[in-house]
């Protein structure tokens, strides 16, 4: 049997009857605090479970509504599917009434019922008159086709109709992701005495089960897990869009405040740097200038920091959705596509609200082209925005494209696995455009270094490596692409484009060469020809590189080269004026040598495996 987790609000004016209707509904007196029952106020937001069917598993969230307590109430509806909204029939439609129903939309909550609560305490014609008044505030707040349902809490009457309703409504809602990472905000923490340190809040996705490593952030400490609870009952595990409380070791409850995150994964990053998509109330009592203090309320975190727009310097009310920074004075974890609220923290009231564009934001400048940028990154798809960010970073371990994309885990795995990716080196990422810019770029490189050097073998590759400047395991699968399809090849440590032929460039390197040739079998040490030709020494090493390469001269020791032509000329008079074995003075004679210059050349006869030296003599191998 499949179980699905929801979490319903309850939300609405101040004494309307939520914590009453919330107790009539799962037999809970959410009011707990000992202020609370002394103010017969709602402080902190409240939870209770509601019984439907052995399907069905519903949370009741009962927030506050006085307007002192706002941020408790947003930190409360944060992670809910369905809310609630209470209006009690004697007193109609309020001004925190409307402030919650903004803040709902705000907050992405597509699904509204409407409670009228209290309905035994008026007439027929002031409930009609209170009922008219409701749908003209739906309207105007957009959730005009929130289902009206009645009630009398204390008396019992429409409960259990209220219940079916909310059953019905609850089927066809998607349910949170239970698939990706863990993620819960924290909105309470308190000790426990003989267990430690409880956190409590409601999952918004993942799964987390009493073996899963933990980490709090921001603060990064390392979490382990001794008990779970959902609604007081001990389980083995918890999952998205169920209330719990975790006993946790690893930390205090002094160390963790209220909009901490608990998570099981590097896939949240921390930030202070938000782009942001915001909608603002349709009237601000001040205008909104460049740069206002703000607080931002997003999950359960409640942050000071400052907005910043950049296509304008002040905006008093604006139907259309603006794009925009806020820069935080602490870190938050967040994700593309979380809720948020802004409001004004003197006077206070609600700014607007609306989505999170990009969590990781960097800043920008004031004008049109930020603007074209954050609408980029508005209308991306998820497979815009991993080809974005490896054009950006070009290669990216999963974990690393999660954190910066914002995207699901599932999500990012369904794009790495459309063929459009290849996995470069343990985990990490790269596109197939990607790598083929590179490789265009290997070539471009390797021809300019050739018309540059036409008489080197190629370019070493630490070298290009160093002048590439790309991540080495990146650089490496390119370079291995190029070489299995036979566009580049490598001798020993130097890499050439598959065509290219080395040539020695008319001028002073030719004549070295011919003089070299006509030096014959006693040539002169290597420095001396540079110094004729007057190279400079780089230029006299590459000269020399080349030709050993390309087998157009021999080491005859360590500072002298002899041209192949001279050495093969030298061994075709000596093979035809021996016998099969012949001694040094016969050689000498032949080839006319002192020993100085003759003692070298038998070495590299005998290295080039013509001969081999036996008792003082000379034996031809392959004659």
């Amino acid at each position: 049997m499949v179980q699905t987790y929801y979490t319903v609000g309850m939300a609405g004016h101040i004494d309307h009857g939520k914590t009453t209707l919330t107790k009539a509904l799962t037999g809970v007196d959410t009011d707990r605090l000992k202020e609370e029952k002394e103010r017969n106020i709602s402080i902190e937001p409240g939870y209770a479970p509601l019984k439907l069917d052995n399907r069905i598993h519903v949370s009741i969230v009962d927030v506050p509504g006085h307007e002192r307590f706002i941020r408790q109430m947003i930190a409360g509806v944060a992670g809910i599917d369905l809310v609630l909204l209470v209006i009690a029939a004697d007193e109609g439609v309020m001004p925190q009434t409307k402030e919650h129903l903004q803040i709902l939309k705000f907050l992405g909550i597509k699904k509204c019922m409407v409670v009228v609560s209290k309905i035994s305490r008026v007439e027929k014609e002031l409930l009609e008159f209170a009922v008219e008044e409701i749908k003209d505030i739906l309207i105007e707040t957009g959730y005009n086709d929130a289902s009206i349902l009645y009630v009398d809490s204390l008396t019992g009457k429409g409960i259990s109709e209220l219940i079916q309703a909310i059953q019905t409504e609850i089927i066809g809602l998607e349910q949170r992701d239970s698939n990706g990472s863990f993620r819960l905000p924290i909105d309470q923490a308190f000790s426990v005495q003989g267990h430690g340190t409880v956190v409590r809040g409601t999952v918004f996705e993942g799964v987390v089960t009493k073996d899963s490593l933990l980490r709090l952030l921001p603060s990064g400490k390392k979490i382990k897990i001794r008990q779970i609870q959902v609604h007081n009952q001990e389980t083995e595990k918890a999952q998205a869009g169920q209330r719990v409380a975790i006993n946790i070791t690893g930390t205090t409850k002094d160390e963790i405040k209220r909009g901490d995150v608990l998570v099981d994964s590097e896939n949240f990053q921390v930030t202070n740097t938000i782009n942001i998509a915001l909608q603002l109330v349709s009237s601000l009592t001040i205008p909104l200038m460049q740069r206002s203090p703000i607080k931002l309320h997003v999950g359960t975190t409640e942050v000071y920091g400052k907005i910043v727009f950049f296509d304008r310097n002040e905006v008093k009310g604006s139907p259309e959705e603006i794009l925009c920074q806020v820069r935080l004075n602490e870190e938050i974890v967040v994700r593309r596509g979380d809720r948020f609220i802004l409001r004004r923290p003197s006077p206070v009231e609600t700014l607007g609200g609306g989505w999170i564009i990009e969590p990781l934001a960097q800043k920008y400048r004031y004008g049109e082209e930020t603007i074209t940028l954050l609408k980029k990154q508005m209308e991306s798809s998820p497979s815009e925005i991993v080809d974005n960010l490896l054009r950006t970073y070009k290669l990216l371990l999963k974990h690393q494209l999660i954190q910066l994309s914002s995207l699901q885990e599932d999500e990012v795995e369904e794009i790495l696995l459309s063929g459009n990716y290849i996995e470069i080196h343990e985990n990490s990422y790269s596109s197939k455009h990607i790598v083929s810019e590179i490789n265009e770029v290997i070539l471009n490189k390797l021809t300019e270094y050739h018309k540059q050097f036409p008489f080197r073998i190629g370019i070493s590759k630490a070298e290009l490596l160093q002048v590439l400047d790309q991540e080495k395991n990146l650089t490496e699968h390119c370079l291995n692409d190029l070489l299995q399809t036979n566009n580049i090849k490598q001798q020993e440590q130097y890499l050439y484009v598959a065509d290219f032929q080395p040539s020695l460039p008319k001028g002073p390197m030719e004549k070295i060469v011919s003089s070299l040739m006509n030096d014959g079998i006693q040539p002169e040490k290597w420095v001396d020809y540079i110094k004729e030709g007057n190279l400079s020494n780089q230029a006299g090493n590459d000269l020399k590189t080349y030709l050993l390469k390309s087998n157009q001269a021999y080491f005859l020791n360590e500072v002298t080269l002899i041209h192949k032509s001279a050495f093969d000329k030298a061994v075709d008079m000596l093979k035809a004026e021996t016998d099969d074995i012949f001694s040094l003075s016969e050689a000498k004679e032949i080839l006319s040598l002192s020993r100085k210059h003759l003692i070298p050349f038998l070495e590299l006869l005998d290295h080039h495996q013509s001969t081999r030296r036996e008792e003082g003599k000379r034996v031809w191998i392959n004659k």
